[in-house]
C-alpha cells in the first residue's frame, strides 16, 4: 500500500449515529461496509471529490493506481476471479469512462462480478456538452448488468448497496455507477449503510421446479453413453464439490469449457478434455456420438458448437444454468433446470443412479491417444530445434505442480495454455474468453495477484497483447505485485497469422510484428528479467522465473509459423475437427 504524508485527518462516520458526510465520504463509507480492500483506478477532474476523500481512507482502502484506465478494470477482473469477490475499478468521465467499455463488455460476457465508479460533470451541465462530458449510461448500457446516475448524494448508500447485490448474485456481471460532481461535494445526513438482500424487481435465482430435476434424473438413468459438459458456472457457484460428487456417482466423462477450466482438476480420471475450436479431439467429436448431452454451467457459445445444425442433434439435452436467458437459446434443450448449479446438482445427484460408464470413457481415451500421436507429442516434445508453446507450459507444470494461478492474455498462446495447463485447484485460470480482449493479460494479471497473493500468478502473453497494456509495468513497478510475466514471442500476430494461411492462401497480410527488447523495456521499470531462445536454457530460466521474490519478466522465442491444433474450422461441425 502506498503511503501518504497527512496533514489532518476528516472525521470518518460511525453507522450508529446520524452525521454530516460528503458524497464522496458516503461512497468510501459504502465500500468499506461491502469488505472492499482494494480499488484499481486512475483520477481526473470528475472524480477528484471522491480521490480527495480517499487521501483519509488510505489505511482502510489500497488503491492501486493503474496506468490507463483499461487496466484498471482488466485488474478488477483478475481481482474478481482469483478472489471470488467484487472487483472495483474507479474512472473519470469522458476519456475515462470510455476507457472502461472493452473491460465491461468484457465482463458482461464472461460474468465478472465488478463494480465501476465513474465520476461525471455537474448536474446542471448535463447534456451541454461540458468538458469531459459523454453519456456513459447510454453508452455502457448494452455492456453491463446494471448501471445507474446519481445527481444527488442522499442516493449514494442505497444505490452502492444495490449495485454490489446486482454484480455479485444470480450470473454475475459489471455494474456501472455514475456519480455527478456536484453530488460527490455534496453534504448530506448520513444514517448508516445499510447492505442489499433483496429487490422486489429482480431475481437472482429462478426457482427450482422439481418436476425438472425429476425428469432430467430419469433421462440420466437411462442414458447409456451420458456426457457432461461444464462451464464457468461451476466456479461462479462454488459447486466444485458438488460437481465432483455428482460425476463420480454418475461414472459421467466430463470436458470443460475454456472458461470452465479449474472447476475440476486436470487429471481427474473422468475428465477428458476440454471442448472447442482448439479443444481436445475426443469430447468434440464424442458430442456427436453420445446419447445423453448435459451441459452444467455454461452457455453453448459458437466456438464450443460449431455448426449448430450439426451439433449434437442425436443426443438428448439437458441444460443446467442460473441464466433462464440462456437456456434454449442456441441449443434446444430437452429438460431445462433452471437455478443455482450449487442448489440443483445436489438434488440431481440424489436421484441418478450409481454407475459405472468405463467402457464408454474408454472410448474418449482411444481417441485421445489418437490425438497424442498426431498433435500432443509434437507439440509437448518437439524434435525440431525451434521450441513450441506447448513444450513451455509443458516445463512449467513440472515446477509449478499445477498449483499456480495461470492468467493468459488472447491468441495462440493463450489456446496452447488452455489446452496444456494443470490445474489442481478452482479458480486457477484466468482469461478473456467470450470476448478474446487482446491487452487483458498483464493488468488481470496483476489484480488476480491482489485477489490470492499467495499463490504464484504467470501471465502469459503472446507478443502483440503485451504491447497493448504494457504501461501496466508502471503499476507492478510502483506497487509491487510480484506477477510472472512470460512473453512467448513468434514475432507474429499468431492466431491471425494461422487463419490467413489455413482459409486465405497464406496471404499474410499486417501480421508480422516488430517487438522492442522486452527485457530492456521491464529493466526500465525496474523489473528484472531475460530473453532465451534455445531449449537448453528453458528449465533453468522458468524456474529463475518462479524463484525470483518479486516481478519477473522472461521472454521466450518460439517457433514462427507454428499452429494450433486440433481445429474446428467456422462453419464446420464439431465431429469435423482437424487434427492437422
Amino acid at each position: 500500500m502506498s503511503t501518504l504524508e497527512k496533514t489532518e485527518t476528516k472525521p470518518i462516520a460511525s453507522c450508529e449515529t446520524k452525521t454530516q458526510l460528503s458524497g464522496s465520504q458516503a461512497v468510501l463509507e459504502a465500500l468499506i461496509h461491502e469488505g472492499v480492500e482494494t480499488v484499481f483506478g486512475y483520477p481526473g477532474g470528475a472524480i477528484m471529490p471522491i480521490y480527495d476523500a480517499l487521501y483519509d481512507y488510505n489505511e482502510k482502502l489500497q488503491h492501486i493506481l493503474v496506468r490507463h484506465e483499461q487496466g484498471g478494470i482488466h485488474a478488477a477482473q483478475g481481482f474478481a476471479r482469483t478472489s471470488g469477490k467484487v472487483g472495483v475499478a474507479f474512472a473519470t468521465s469522458g476519456p475515462g469512462a470510455t476507457n472502461l467499455v472493452t473491460g465491461l463488455a468484457d465482463a458482461m460476457i464472461d460474468s465478472n462480478p465488478i463494480v465501476c465508479i465513474t465520476g461525471q460533470v455537474f448536474a446542471s451541465l448535463l447534456g451541454t456538452d461540458a468538458f469531459q462530458e459523454t453519456d456513459v449510461i447510454n453508452i455502457t448500457t448494452p455492456v453491463t448488468k446494471w448501471n445507474y446516475q446519481i445527481t444527488d448524494a442522499t442516493e449514494i448508500p442505497s444505490v452502492l448497496a444495490k449495485a454490489f447485490y446486482i454484480a455479485r448474485t444470480g450470473r454475475p456481471g459489471p455494474v456501472l455507477i455514475d456519480i455527478t460532481k456536484n453530488a460527490q461535494l455534496q453534504l448530506f445526513d448520513y444514517e448508516g449503510y445499510e447492505k442489499c438482500d433483496h429487490i422486489r424487481s429482480y431475481r437472482p435465482k429462478p426457482i427450482i421446479r422439481q418436476e425438472y430435476i425429476e425428469q432430467a434424473a430419469q433421462v440420466i438413468n437411462e442414458a447409456k453413453k451420458p456426457f457432461v459438459l461444464f462451464g464457468q458456472g461451476i466456479i461462479l457457484g462454488k459447486a466444485e464439490e458438488e460437481f465432483r460428487q455428482f460425476i463420480e456417482k454418475g461414472g459421467f466423462p466430463a470436458a470443460t469449457t475454456v472458461m470452465g477450466l479449474s472447476a475440476l482438476e486436470t487429471d481427474h480420471p473422468q475428465h477428458v478434455g476440454m471442448l472447442g475450436m482448439h479443444g481436445n479431439y475426443a469430447p468434440n467429436v464424442m458430442t456427436n456420438e453420445c446419447d445423453v448431452l448435459i451441459a452444467v454451467g455454461m452457455r453453448f457459445d459458437d466456438r464450443v458448437t460449431g455448426r449448430l445444425d450439426k451439433y449434437a442433434k442425436q443426443a438428448k439435452v439437458i441444460h443446467l444454468d442460473i441464466d433462464p436467458a440462456e437456456i434454449d437459446k442456441n441449443i434446444k434443450s430437452t429438460v431445462p433446470v433452471w437455478g443455482d448449479c450449487k442448489d440443483t446438482l445436489p438434488q440431481l445427484t440424489a436421484l441418478i443412479n450409481s454407475n459405472d460408464h468405463s467402457s464408454w470413457l474408454q472410448e474418449f481415451r482411444e481417441l485421445e491417444k489418437e490425438e497424442i500421436k498426431e498433435v500432443i507429442q509434437d507439440e509437448l516434445n518437439p524434435t525440431s530445434d525451434v521450441m513450441t508453446m506447448g513444450e513451455v507450459i509443458r516445463v512449467l507444470n513440472e515446477l509449478t505442480g499445477g498449483d499456480a494461478i495461470i492468467v493468459t492474455d488472447v491468441g495462440q498462446h493463450q489456446m496452447v495454455t488452455c489446452r496444456y495447463a494443470k490445474f489442481n485447484q478452482s479458480k486457477s485460470n484466468v482469461t478473456s474468453g467470450g470476448l478474446g480482449t487482446m491487452g487483458f493479460g498483464l493488468p488481470a494479471a496483476i489484480g488476480a495477484w491482489y485477489g490470492d497473493p499467495t499463490r504464484d500468478v504467470v501471465a502469459i502473453i503472446g507478443d502483440g497483447g503485451i504491447q497493448m497494456t504494457i504501461q501496466e509495468l508502471g503499476t507492478i513497478m510502483q506497487f509491487g505485485a510480484k506477477v510472472k510475466i512470460l512473453i512467448l514471442n513468434n514475432e507474429f500476430l499468431g492466431m491471425v497469422r494461422q487463419w490467413q494461411q489455413l482459409f486465405h492462401d497464406k496471404r499474410y497480410s499486417f501480421v508480422n510484428i516488430t517487438s522492442p527488447d522486452f527485457v530492456a523495456v521491464a529493466k526500465g521499470y525496474y523489473i528484472d528479467g531475460q530473453k532465451i531462445s534455445e531449449r537448453k536454457d528453458l528449465y533453468s530460466a522458468l524456474k529463475t522465473m518462479l524463484d525470483h521474490d518479486s516481478a519477473y519478466l522472461l521472454e521466450v522465442m518460439v517457433g514462427k509459423e507454428n499452429n494450433v491444433f486440433p481445429m474446428v474450422a467456422q462453419g464446420t461441425s464439431v465431429s469435423e475437427i482437424r487434427l492437422k
